[in-house]
């Protein structure tokens, strides 16, 4: 900050954060009693083994860099000090149920895997509702950096709460509800900005230029997310913009393409930029739409098993076609990206792609609650990896500079839809 005012109250906020973890992490402690103690106890000495299959099973464990192996005994007996000591000292009340949650949460948090996490029965169905295409928020994207945990601002939708209070593209979300964000996980933020009906998010964000973080005074509203836009532009190029791959997706994308083919359609710009993904089904459906008969995108997981996703001979789309991306076409947008880059059916035109090249799946347990763990790479038709590598575009261009911060970019200011438009002009059919 610039004075020494500021600079003492976030000196304040770190001591108070820090105090704050501190206790958050005795709580954790306390409450794997309740997660482990009824286990342990039903174990009987056969099945602890002796000290020598003890230490066989150490062994293993250490040979082998993918097995979880906890040793529950010794977690036992380290959890019974810790919980005698803050009986005895700890002054504050305890809410088991929160704690025994970040239990779980700290587990899963243990194998370092940012795209990794366990989700509570109202956490679970705030992810359920977010690839629905329709949910109760602000009507703004969000990415987070796997390394910094920082949270930026991809998009605002034109018309939300989040447009018209004044959040742009490129913001850093500093706090939310006077809660510091930053290595936050990005759906527990996402579930803070979406609680509480009829009500206000009160978002403080970071912006290039200002040094003080600027307040808005978000509403929540009912938003219908249009996931898929579509138009026809001069030249009879058609356009569709896709902003993630959700279950609504597949049908909107069909009614896009259909509609522009009616109109007379002779060459297709699809756009995929700030889109972060989504739904592999929905994608691989759109993908049949477009790609000859064959291998679309493959997975390889822990095992070594292979699972392919193949288009049919039913449908194809043999116009010139430009495919746009950038640094935020993430996940399902890179094997879209992918896919059309290797069968030659397009031209990728943008910037390199985020780079996430892997899988996740959400395992519901008996309580209602839910895992999500990394299960798998995926793989382009030809084999490619581009975890943390990303797509590399056929045409290299990035968008100009001042366009980075606008909620509404016009077509003929798009530099990157211009040069898209200017190599399908430049095509011969």
């Amino acid at each position: 900050m610039a004075d020494n005012e500021n600079r003492n109250q976030n000196d304040n906020e770190r001591f108070t954060r820090g105090f704050v973890s501190g206790i958050l992490v005795m709580l954790l402690c306390v409450s794997i009693v309740y997660f482990v103690k009824s286990t342990i106890e039903a174990r009987s000495s056969a099945a602890r083994g002796t000290e020598a299959s003890a230490a066989v099973g150490e062994t293993q464990a250490a040979e082998d860099p993918y097995t979880l192996s906890l040793d529950d005994d010794r977690i036992l007996d380290k959890i019974h000090e810790i919980e005698g000591i803050v009986n005895e000292a700890f002054i504050n009340e305890i809410d088991s149920s929160q704690v025994e949650t970040y239990v779980y949460k700290g587990l899963v948090a243990g194998l370092a895997d940012p795209y990794a996490g366990f989700y509570t029965a109202e956490e679970l169905e705030k992810v359920n509702e977010s690839t629905s295409g329709e949910y109760y928020g602000v009507g703004a994207t969000l990415s987070q950096n796997k390394s910094t945990g920082v949270i930026t601002v991809v998009k605002c939708y034109e018309g939300t709460p989040s447009a018209e209070a004044g959040m742009l593209p490129g913001d850093i979300l500093y706090s939310v509800d006077d809660t510091p964000v930053t290595g936050v996980d990005l759906t527990e933020v996402v579930s803070m900005i979406k609680t509480g009906k009829d009500d206000v998010s009160h978002i403080q964000v970071m912006r290039d230029g200002e040094t003080e973080p600027v307040k808005l005074d978000v509403p929540r509203m009912d938003i219908e997310v249009p996931t898929v836009t579509h138009e026809m532009l001069e030249n009879k190029i058609g356009y569709i913009a896709v902003s993630s791959f959700d279950t609504i997706t597949e049908g909107q994308f069909t009614e896009a393409l259909t509609d522009l083919e009616s109109q007379g359609m002779e060459k297709l710009v699809i756009d995929l930029r700030n889109n972060l993904g989504g739904v592999l089904q929905t994608c691989t459906a759109m993908l049949d739409q477009l790609l000859p008969e064959g291998l679309i995108v493959y997975t390889e997981d822990k095992a070594g098993n292979r699972e392919e996703y193949r288009s049919d001979a039913e449908h194809q789309f043999n116009k010139p076609m430009a495919v746009l991306v950038n640094g935020s076409s993430a996940s399902a947008s890179e094997i879209f990206a992918g896919a059309i880059k290797d069968y030659g059916t397009g031209t990728i035109v943008g910037t390199q792609t985020y780079g996430k090249g892997i899988v996740q799946r959400i395992f519901k347990l008996e309580d209602g609650t839910a895992l999500k763990l990394t299960i798998a790479h995926y793989y382009t038709p030809k084999g490619n990896d581009i975890h943390e590598i990303g797509v590399t575009p056929d045409v290299v261009i990035d968008l100009n500079e001042e366009l980075k911060k606008k909620v509404t970019v016009t077509h003929e200011e798009d530099n990157q839809l211009q040069k898209a438009i200017e190599i399908l002009n430049s095509t011969i059919q």
